[in-house]
């Protein structure tokens, strides 16, 4: 058994996805608790396809994929926010808000795409859309442990005041909490994180890294905090036990790891419907 944990670890391509993996894995499902608890499950998903968008944008300028990123942050920050007026200001629901942006950035990235020419700088639409978790850099590496942490940090200091902001955000304003500007930081926070990640993870399974979890750990938890830190083992655990196995089964990183939260959802769930008989 102990073998079977360190023979993919010898390799400095499995050390590199472990780390990266780990520090999204971590990072998205903390964010992941507020976000869910905002009611706006999707709200990864709609900010993957911002980045897909804001990709689009620095491959049509001539950005390499790890430069267009770059781009697509502040695109994707202006998106989340975007959300956030558009929740603030009318009557709809955040799913629709989040697909009509969703779609916006979607058409963008298909567009600005489909803009450039044959002679230019070919890109893996797949690795793209899919993730290449074997193939994390040490400036990609980098990067996402330096987010992460950045983004980990500045939750866990404004975690009374967001978590009031989001439980109840009414009362909160009473108590001259600053609610708009806190949902506003929850928002670009999680477009930076899920920007990072997106260049590793994929841009169409980056989002499960933020909801999945928090799902989870929210059906058989009570409080914040335990949901918050049962959020962060099963990410992170389920991220790491997923990398070995699809090396050793020789399966796709990132659906393995997937797979695994999804089995863990579903073991919540019984465990949840039981306990409410």
């Amino acid at each position: 058994m102990f073998d079977l944990i360190t023979e993919p670890l010898g390799f400095e391509f499995m050390q590199r996805a472990l780390i990266a993996s780990l520090a999204a894995a971590a990072v998205c499902a903390v964010i992941g608790v507020f976000v869910v608890q905002r009611g706006l499950a999707f709200l990864g998903d709609g900010l993957a396809h911002a980045a897909f968008g804001g990709i689009g944008i620095g491959l049509f300028l001539g950005a390499t994929v790890e430069n267009a990123v770059w781009i697509a942050i502040p695109f994707t920050a202006v998106i989340a926010i975007g959300i956030g007026f558009v929740l603030r200001h009318t009557q709809l629901r955040g799913d629709v808000a989040i697909g009509v942006f969703f779609s916006f950035s979607l058409a963008l990235g298909a567009l600005f795409l489909g803009l450039r020419t044959a002679t230019d700088r070919q890109i893996n639409v797949e690795s793209l859309l899919f993730g290449s978790m074997l193939g994390v850099t040490p400036q990609v590496l980098v990067v996402m442990v330096v987010v992460s942490l950045v983004a980990l940090v500045v939750t866990l200091v404004l975690w009374s005041r967001l978590a009031y902001a989001i439980f109840d955000p009414e009362l909160a304003a009473i108590s001259g909490v600053p609610v708009a500007v806190l949902e506003y930081l929850l928002l670009a926070q999680t477009a930076v994180v899920v920007v990072v990640a997106a260049k590793t993870l994929g841009v169409i399974l980056v989002s499960s890294f933020v909801v999945i979890p928090a799902a989870t750990a929210r059906l058989v938890s009570t409080t914040l905090a335990r949901t918050t830190a049962l959020a962060a083992l099963i990410a992170t655990l389920g991220t790491a036990v997923g990398l070995i196995a699809a090396y050793h089964l020789n399966t796709p990183a990132m659906a393995t790891i997937i797979l695994i939260h999804c089995a863990c959802f579903a073991t919540a769930l019984v465990i949840s419907s039981r306990r409410g008989r």
